[in-house]
């Protein structure tokens, strides 16, 4: 089925010390100096593989293969990761626009707006992860 790709912790803190050394290398060429602080906040969230894939299955069983893609890695924070590492979780996106109506904008932007339908399909999708796959 798909690839998984995961951020963990390990990536995520060398990521930060990336960032420090980078910006405290750039400011001192520049004859300046700088103090870094980072947020850790939420921990990463972690897709369990197998849930995943039964996961991509029934939703191109429910919405058609078509209609089903993987997203780009995002750093996003979701307090959802932290039950994804006490227990198997599968975290998924359900699209909420529809350039048809004119309905385009992203979330969290003073203009976005949500094609209704989305719930329908969004809560149709929750149902159909709970029913049996056809063999």
């Amino acid at each position: 089925m798909g690839t998984f790709r995961a951020m963990n912790e390990e990536w995520r803190f060398k990521a930060h010390d990336l960032i420090k050394k980078q910006t405290l290398e750039l400011v001192a060429a520049l004859g300046a100096e700088a103090t870094i602080h980072i947020d850790v906040g939420y921990p990463f969230v972690l897709n369990d593989e197998t849930l995943g894939n039964a996961a991509r299955k029934k939703a191109e069983e429910y919405m058609g293969a078509g209609n089903v893609e993987e997203t780009e890695l995002r750093m996003g924070a979701e307090d959802f990761a932290y039950y994804s590492h006490r227990i198997p979780a599968c975290f998924f996106r359900l699209g909420a626009g529809n350039k048809d109506k004119g309905i385009s904008s992203g979330v969290h932007t003073p203009t976005f707006n949500i094609d209704e339908r989305a719930i329908e399909i969004g809560m149709g999708m929750m149902a159909w992860l709970d029913t049996p796959s056809a063999p």
